[in-house]
């Protein structure tokens, strides 16, 4: 039981060193996170469509 309390008294110190971004950052990088995802949704969905049409043809479907 006491590893359990130290482990959460040296968590509790380590949050303390932690610099947190502010309101504008989190925006900032919530934004970029979602147009990167959206890219590679993008950038992921064309490959599909040009693998599966290729595909449907070599296997004359």
């Amino acid at each position: 039981m006491s590893k359990i309390t130290e482990y959460f008294k040296e968590t509790k110190t380590e949050l303390k060193h932690v610099i947190w971004p502010n309101r504008s950052q989190t925006f900032y990088y919530t934004l970029i996170v979602i147009v990167l995802s959206v890219l590679v949704a993008y950038y992921l969905g064309v490959f599909d469509f040009i693998f599966s049409q290729g595909l449907g043809k070599i296997l004359g479907n």
